[in-house]
């Protein structure tokens, strides 16, 4: 049961943000120099700046007329327990219990709704964990991104083959999430090579086979073989010790909760009296 309708418009600008949002996080393949090394190494943070306008934008649009008070009261509940997860792990050796939930909650409240939880609780933890920084905006937009893919799975697939699938989309999760936020600040860290003497920074103008060549063996070997691996692993565990029963929960609050309804009561004569 989908907590937020996604309208034709609201889909269209959350397709629109999708699009530029990737072109955000990808634009050291695709972008062409026309200044300096020093310019194009600070191309991140025009995007820090850029990105959270994205963000609200899409947010206000689902909000609009298509997200309810029950919605907005279990998106809080969820991000605050989000934020209690967060705190707990705070993703030590790629140890991050946020995932596994924002994957089951998208699952069972839809794409719109996923991609609210995951910029919020997102945002929320790293006030609370005083993890706000450049990195934020973009740690927001992969983990809306990883809520509205939750919420778009096939719907037909339930039982075990549901619970194989949820754990097998939070493994591509983990590496998804730690790959587009290595892509976009990679030529930051790893600096930015003119002469492509060196093997792991970005080279301005080099074809889009090098530099994938080149992003592939950085977030090898900064990111994928330790911190992305453990926080496939606790997603993957997670999600199948503790899926059934979340979900379960979770699709129990959905029914009652009964998102977009409009609630009927039962008539009866204006004359009766009510009973003791």
């Amino acid at each position: 049961m989908n907590a937020i309708t996604l309208r034709p418009r609201s889909t269209a600008v959350l397709a629109l943000a999708t699009v530029a949002g990737l072109a955000m996080f990808c634009w050291p393949l695709l972008f062409e120099p026309a200044g300096s090394s020093q310019q194009e190494a600070q191309a991140p943070m025009y995007f820090v700046l850029l990105l959270p306008l994205l963000i609200l934008v899409v947010a206000a649009e689902l909000s609009e007329g298509g997200m309810d008070a029950k919605a907005l009261a279990m998106l809080g509940v969820l991000a605050a327990i989000q934020c209690g997860l967060r705190a707990l792990s705070a993703g030590t050796a790629g140890i991050d219990l946020v995932f596994f939930l924002l994957v089951l909650a998208g699952r069972v409240f839809g794409a719109g709704f996923g991609f609210l939880l995951g910029c919020t609780s997102l945002f929320a933890s790293a006030l609370l964990t005083a993890g706000v920084g450049p990195w934020l905006p973009f740690q927001m937009m992969c983990a809306a991104w990883l809520g509205m893919g939750a919420g778009m799975l096939p719907r037909r697939v339930t039982g075990r083959a549901e619970i194989a699938m949820l754990a097998a989309y939070g493994v591509f999760a983990a590496y998804f999430y730690g790959a587009l936020l290595n892509l976009s600040f990679w030529p930051y860290l790893a600096g930015v090579d003119a002469s492509g003497e060196q093997g792991l920074a970005f080279v301005p103008g080099a074809s889009l086979a090098e530099n994938l060549e080149r992003f592939f063996w950085f977030t090898l070997l900064t990111s994928t073989g330790s911190w992305d691996t453990g926080r496939a692993i606790t997603n993957a565990v997670l999600i199948v010790v503790l899926g059934p029963a979340v979900l379960l929960t979770l699709r129990r609050a959905a029914r009652r909760a009964s998102f977009g309804r409009t609630p009927t009561f039962a008539s009866r004569p204006l004359d009766a009296t009510p009973s003791d």
